[in-house]
């Protein structure tokens, strides 16, 4: 059984209400001080433990989508990396499956929208990852058969999958909503995760002798998309949008390619890569690199982006906070980059908080956006 299914959650909560009950009842049996009562306790307690850290664990898993299978929680995931692409004739992009949109209303697309799973060849860097592109009702509709829209890249968090961006954070049933109240205009969104070489957290930089991560979203991705879909020319129509370590690349992509993503959005952003042992080493002893991907020294070194940024923090239960209102003021200061900001009284960093989040920024960046 797969490590998202529900019968795996149901079965570690029954196994610890089971070892509950049964250390209750038996514990009056093995209160002696033999060596065997002793270790009965003892493995009791244990084994109690473990099942409800173990249920707790995978409910975590099931509402924050941080791994998709056993393989990805062990680190052994093998169905994704960068690889080298030999059959050109394929395309960048290929559609694996569509599905409809959850509560959008239509089985038809003209009705509903659809979203569909893709894999993506980056034509430079050839990385392969796997992607859900969602594509709006009127995308179908043969009155707007010439028309095409703007799109936004939507990024996970590490070691987020972008399933959950789909399941968990509802972008195209809020896309479709706003859309349909008026709020939004039609928008594609190209949802995926930030770790294109899994399980390596990449931190969407060009590592030296290794995966080219940021030349992937700044040229492959959109090229990939334009290709296959009808978006508009220009940066114009193109924004990006992400959540924690999907918050950092999208502000960085946006900072370092204002010719390509005219607004990024930061949803409980960090404005630092880090160095852990997820990352590895990223930059190779590189200082300029190591320094453009810290924005803090980019905003006070390199010319001011024209892009427009939306960052979000909340008051209480967000680490980032004072660091949000450091950076909205550093923007400020450029007097070219723009930049808004989402502060909520309280919320942590979790699906709930982003959720309340969404609906907010997908307005702000269908303003900023143009389809043609």
């Amino acid at each position: 059984m797969s490590l998202t299914s529900d019968k795996v959650l149901a079965l570690a909560v029954l196994a610890a209400v089971g070892l509950f009950v049964g250390t209750v009842w038996l514990w009056p049996r093995l209160a002696r001080r033999r060596w065997r009562a002793v270790a009965g306790r003892v493995g009791l307690l244990l084994s109690t433990q473990l099942a409800l850290f173990m249920a707790v664990g995978l409910a975590a898993n099931q509402a924050f989508g941080f791994y998709a299978s056993w393989a990805d929680l062990f680190g052994q995931e093998k169905d994704q990396g960068v690889v080298v692409d030999h059959t050109a004739a394929s395309g960048p992009l290929r559609v694996v499956d569509t599905r409809r949109v959850p509560g959008a209303g239509g089985l038809r697309p003209q009705v509903g929208g659809q979203i569909q799973k893709v894999d993506i060849v980056g034509r430079t860097t050839h990385i392969a990852t796997p992607a859900f592109v969602y594509l709006p009702p009127e995308y179908f509709q043969p009155e707007y058969r010439t028309r095409t829209f703007p799109a936004a890249v939507v990024l996970t968090g590490y070691p987020g999958t972008a399933k959950a961006l789909v399941d968990k954070l509802d972008y195209p049933r809020t896309a479709a909503r706003l859309a349909g109240e008026g709020r939004m205009q039609p928008m594609i969104l190209v949802m995926m995760r930030p770790t294109v070489a899994p399980p390596r957290d990449t931190e969407c930089v060009d590592i030296p002798r290794g995966p080219q991560t940021e030349s992937f979203f700044a040229k492959d991705l959109p090229e990939a998309v334009s290709g296959h879909y009808r978006v508009g020319g220009g940066a114009r129509s193109w924004g990006i949008i992400g959540d924690s370590t999907g918050g950092y690349c999208a502000l960085k992509l946006a900072m370092h390619h204002p010719g390509v993503y005219a607004v990024g959005v930061g949803l409980s952003p960090y404005y630092k890569a880090p160095i852990d042992a997820t990352t590895g080493d990223l930059f190779q002893g590189d200082k300029e690199l190591r320094n453009r991907a810290n924005l803090w020294w980019y905003l006070k070194h390199m010319p001011a982006p024209d892009t427009s940024l939306l960052v979000s923090s909340s008051k209480v239960g967000e680490s980032n906070y004072k660091d949000t209102l450091k950076f909205i003021d550093r923007v400020k200061a450029t007097n070219r980059t723009r930049i808004s900001s989402i502060i909520l009284e309280s919320g942590g960093h979790n699906f709930n908080t982003w959720r309340r989040e969404i609906p907010g920024t997908l307005e702000w960046v269908s303003g900023r956006l143009s389809g043609r």
